[in-house]
């Protein structure tokens, strides 16, 4: 640099040991070297204010320069804040996939039949009716009732068919919202009320969208002075490790927990050396993300004499809520209702404060039928590793009223309840539970319970729970105390012994294994005695894979009751119908364009082969999972093409898909082709089918495989010497192999 004072150089940039992987041209005047502003701005740099364009980098104060002449690199190491903030991590639990729904219907049924000593005989069908397509989803549930042989005095008031709710639904995922129209429940908060509404509902929807995350999480942010790694640690175990560049960052790879915690962030430099930081943190799921809103607005009238009639309705009404995150640590809340003789309106929050909990609180008041009256709601939650507490207080004064008593004249609500509990994590010496409850009724009668719980494991998994309960001013425990021991695939045996208020004692045994979750038989086993009757139970279930079959017996030498039940779905899509056990949620079904005995995997668990149409139907899809399915083409003939055996759809709520897997059957086959002497045809002729325009070649031996093949074929080769012959040959084109055919002559 002495002995060229005015040159121009072009140098590899090093940032802080971090190589840009760019080559900038510097100028060396008078000894000192300059860089233009714009390539540090283009690398992301922060600046200070009143740079000028060109910098003399020797000059500006933070950076320090260093010129390797002999490897020609520029390396300036500068403070962590001037460069980009970095982001580590996202907040999705997986990738977004679109929701699909294909066009079909279901029905769910569950049938009960009931058999009571001196009471009578009777059968109860409940069933669901779901018709479904992109438009959304149509359902109506109701039960048909009907008493067997001799008829009990009122009985038949019961008899007949009842509808319960009859109700379309539409959700946007886009947009996150959910549009119902007719039988609806109006969305309420903590410290409101839902009512049953034959109307309009329009709410926003998150269960449509699984991979966000609604409520904020903590974020861990750093400065980084050269390349490094950082790991997070949450309460003790690794939860994610990362490279980091130069330059301040933020990890928002934080898992989706709840309640209070410990994070300790671990950096370390290119040389090992660490910077460890402890922070602790709470996070809740009742708050909202800062600027996300939540709300539902219903409109309709009351529904009345809910399931005694079909088509029971009152008065018109209106009800609506909302909730918007005004910050990461308060979420605003409010809550208004209508009708002729009321209206309602209240406001709320919950707020975090700091690690020590979330304080939520609420005020309404309402006015109906003249009458004024007030609610305050307020309470408190905590919770971590080691004990969780929890108080909840609403109190009403003078003559508040809310719809649920609009159509109910002669109902009240309480004056006041509260309720306070308590969980403490001993860890070897189990857990304990403690709570208190009170509750002033509108008449001014007060009943206040306190209820104790005690669990801990024991050897071999085996369990032992003891609570008790009283009413406060009765002297008198309720005190249940229960073994439990578990016999891995063979059941669990259950021992308990119980107090009541009133001093009567009774003994308990009990022996159940639950049904293999692929099917199979389980069955129940009761026994108990004490003061009063002997009491017995004994009941089997099994579970096929179209239908779920129970029947038991219970009760004493006095009165026994026997019963069964039959619970199922029958579906129908693409022109057949599927008989499964019960389809709570959405399903799909898989297609292999007509080929059986294809077995179909759902989350890497086979549950069974198509049928004899290519088809199988898998009822335990949830709503909106990005779940996978598979197809296991091995047993498949080998002239079949399957071009995709894994698919991951996502199928909206209360429908089903059908997920078709293209298989496509190949006319296939082999052909040695040789010449008039009976000499394979030279390697590399080319040989053109007649019939579908196929071109191939010649490979070792005479050998050519061909595709599409017909019944008849011609084949056309061209030697390598500019000749040309021909050879014709039939094919059974309803075998499923690929045959070996020849030797051919071609003319």
């Amino acid at each position: 640099m002495e002995a060229i004072a005015d040159a121009q150089l072009f140098l590899e940039l090093v940032v802080n040991s971090m190589d840009t992987g760019r080559v900038v041209a510097v100028n060396q005047r008078a000894g000192q070297l300059f860089l233009p502003a714009s390539v540090l701005q283009e690398i992301g740099m922060k600046l200070p204010a009143g740079v000028s364009s060109d910098i003399a980098l020797e000059n500006l104060p933070g950076m320090h320069t260093d010129y390797d002449s002999q490897g020609q690199r520029l390396m300036l190491t500068v403070p962590p804040a001037w460069l980009p903030e970095q982001f580590i991590g996202n907040r999705s639990n997986y990738p977004r996939t679109q929701a699909l729904t294909s066009f079909g219907a279901l029905l769910n049924y569950d049938a009960y039949l009931n058999d009571t000593d001196d009471a009578g005989t009777y059968l109860g069908i409940y069933n669901e009716v779901r018709l479904f397509d992109t438009w959304g989803t149509l359902s109506n549930t109701g039960q048909y009732r009907t008493t067997i042989g001799r008829e009990m005095a009122g009985s038949s008031l019961d008899n007949g068919y009842r509808r319960y709710d009859t109700t379309w639904r539409f959700s946007d995922d886009e947009r996150l919202l959910t549009y119902e129209a007719g039988d609806v429940i109006s969305g309420a908060l903590p410290w409101s009320t839902s009512v049953r509404l034959g109307g309009v509902q329009v709410s926003r929807d998150f269960g449509v969208r699984p991979d966000l995350v609604t409520y904020p999480l903590p974020q861990f942010a750093g400065e980084a002075a050269v390349p490094s790694s950082v790991d997070l640690f949450i309460n003790g175990y690794k939860s994610s490790s990362a490279d980091l560049q130069p330059g301040p960052y933020t990890l928002t790879n934080v898992p989706f927990i709840n309640g209070a915690g410990e994070a300790v962030v671990v950096t370390t430099d290119a040389l090992g050396r660490q910077v460890s930081t402890t922070v602790p943190f709470y996070v809740t799921s009742t708050l909202l993300q800062k600027g996300l809103s939540d709300f539902s607005v219903a409109a309709g009238n009351l529904r009345r004499d809910y399931t005694v009639r079909d088509f029971g309705y009152g008065p018109g009404v209106a009800s609506g809520t909302f909730r918007y995150g005004l910050s990461d640590m308060f979420t605003l809340e409010s809550h208004a209702e209508a009708s002729n003789d009321l209206t309602l309106g209240g406001v709320g929050g919950n707020l975090r404060i700091g690690n020590f909990g979330v304080l939520n609180t609420a005020v309404s008041q309402s006015q109906f039928d003249g009458r004024t009256g007030q609610q305050l709601s307020v309470g408190y939650q905590y919770s971590s590793q080691r004990y969780s507490l929890s108080y909840q207080r609403v109190e009403r004064r003078d003559q508040y009223a809310d719809l649920s008593l609009v159509d109910t004249p002669y109902a009240s609500l309480s004056k006041r309840s509260q309720q306070a509990t308590l969980s403490l994590n001993l860890n070897d010496f189990g857990s304990l539970g403690v709570g208190y409850f009170d509750v002033q009724a509108a008449d001014d009668s007060r009943t206040r319970l306190v209820n104790l719980t005690w669990s801990k494991t024991l050897w071999r998994n085996s369990s032992f729970y003891l609570s008790a309960n009283r009413e406060v001013g009765d002297s008198n425990w309720a005190v249940q105390a229960q073994l439990v021991i578990p016999f891995d695939a063979y059941g669990s045996l259950s021992l308990s012994n119980e107090r009541s208020q009133a001093g009567q004692t009774q003994q308990r045994v009990n022996y159940s294994r639950a049904v293999p979750a692929e099917g199979g038989v389980g069955y129940n086993l009761g026994y108990a005695s004490g003061d009063g009757p002997a009491y017995r139970q004994a009941d089997l279930t099994w579970r096929l894979q179209s239908v779920q079959l129970q029947a038991g017996v219970y009760g004493s030498s006095d009165a026994e009751t026997r019963w069964a039940d039959a619970s199922g779905s029958l579906v129908w899509m693409d022109n057949q119908v599927f008989a499964a056990n019960r389809v709570n949620d959405a399903f799909v079904v898989v297609s292999t364009d007509g080929f059986s005995g294809v077995p179909v995997r759902y989350e890497n668990q086979v549950v069974g082969e198509t049928d004899r149409n290519g088809h199988l139907l898998v009822p335990w899809s949830s709503a909106y999972y990005r779940a996978k399915y598979e197809i296991d083409p091995l047993n498949l003939p080998s002239n079949v093409q399957v071009p995709n055996v894994e698919q991951r759809v996502a199928v909206r709520r209360g429908s089903g898909y059908l997920l078709e897997f293209p298989v496509r059957r190949v006319i296939a086959a082999s052909i040695t082709l040789v010449d008039a002497q009976h000499e394979d045809l030279p390697l590399g002729s080319q040989v053109r089918h007649e019939q579908s325009g196929g071109v191939a070649v010649v490979g070792w031996d005479g050998l050519v495989y061909l595709e599409n093949l017909a019944a008849h074929n011609t084949l056309y080769v061209t030697l390598g010497d500019g000749k040309s012959c021909q050879a014709m040959f039939e094919l059974d084109t309803t075998q499923e192999q690929v045959p070996l055919i020849g030797p051919l002559v071609c003319q």
